[in-house]
């Protein structure tokens, strides 16, 4: 199950201090990750459960900079911009296994910030002039990009259905492609395999 760790102002768990210490260290690590703001109200029910944490139209996705607790309130930048924000809450609750920061505000009771870290961003490599090699591997196909000027090599593993979709894919380019030399033949058989 997991745990969470909070920090609550006039609280009396001898870990209160020790937490704020844990979330100062989670907050001040998020400096140059992308992070989501969400602001939500607390319903009048006062059930947290009740709170629809899907995106929604005012929610912000953005690079965090220069984050740190100084005191009890958290502050940050988006980044590119110099106007830093801050948030004193009346207690924070951090669940480092769903990677969230819940702040709820002393100015605003009825009022939950949450911050999360999980939107993925997956980097872009981008290599020209490869040199391909293909060698199958049992039911499985390797196929080896190599790029001499950046002294790279990408190896990838496909199996049978993901080979039939990279020649469906490559078959539709051909195709579409007339400009391309290759053979009429290796084309045919190509569109024949992605049919």
């Amino acid at each position: 199950m997991n745990k969470k760790i909070t920090w609550q102002t006039k609280s009396e768990n001898p870990h209160n201090l020790t937490n704020l210490q844990l979330i100062s260290q989670w907050w001040s690590n998020l400096g140059t990750k992308p992070v989501k703001l969400a602001q939500r109200l607390i319903p009048t029910s006062g059930n947290l459960d009740d709170i629809n944490w899907e995106t929604q139209r005012f929610d912000e996705e953005f690079t965090l900079d220069s984050p740190q607790l100084r005191g009890i309130t958290l502050y940050g930048k988006k980044q590119g911009e110099e106007k830093e924000f801050g948030y004193t809450p009346h207690k924070i609750e951090l669940d480092a296994d769903f990677h969230q920061l819940d702040i709820y505000l002393q100015s605003q009771s009825n009022l939950i910030i949450r911050f999360t870290t999980n939107i993925i961003q997956y980097p872009t490599l981008s290599l020209s002039e490869v040199e391909i090699v293909s060698n199958p591997s049992g039911k499985n196909h390797v196929i080896l990009l190599r790029n001499h000027e950046q002294k790279m090599d990408i190896t990838f593993n496909l199996n049978p259905n993901q080979q039939l979709y990279l020649l469906s894919q490559l078959a539709k380019t051909l195709k579409h492609n007339p400009q391309i030399n290759i053979s009429p033949e290796t084309l045919e058989e190509l569109i024949t395999l992605s049919k």
